[in-house]
């Protein structure tokens, strides 16, 4: 069994989505793994991760409008609001989707649909450096 680890930084610019498919594929070619599992995890607690579409940039523009009416800012019950009022909304974003991603690796490449990609989510409105682990185990 053979591991590979990595941080990739991923500067965001507000709200939306950030592909990262292509610094997968990379990071899974560097580490020579032919058939395993690659891991994506977000060490953050304010955005998440998603695998999605990415051919068509509206599927990307309804995600952010349908999570924005989901959980709208100015709910007026929430108690945690401290770092401003985006960031309860973001803390529940992050609770409805997912921090950790597991894609399969067969015959050394990540497993994608044809019109997926993998998107860190970024829930807050300024921008930020999110760390995202790229943890792959397998066999050469």
């Amino acid at each position: 069994m053979q591991q590979a680890v990595d941080t990739l930084t991923i500067p965001t610019q507000g709200q939306g989505l950030y592909e990262f498919t292509r610094a997968a594929r990379q990071f899974v070619t560097t580490a020579d793994i032919e058939t395993g599992l690659l891991t994506a995890y977000v060490r953050h607690t304010s955005c998440s991760l998603l695998i999605q579409e990415n051919a068509d940039a509206d599927v990307r523009t309804d995600l952010d409008g349908f999570f924005a009416r989901l959980v709208p800012e100015g709910m007026d019950w929430l108690v945690h609001t401290t770092e401003g009022p985006d960031d309860m909304p973001a803390h529940i974003k992050a609770a409805l989707t997912q921090t950790s991603i597991g894609i399969p690796v067969v015959e050394g490449e990540p497993v994608f649909g044809t019109w997926q990609g993998i998107y860190l989510f970024e829930h807050r409105r300024r921008p930020h450096r999110r760390d995202v682990v790229l943890y792959l185990i397998g066999e050469r």
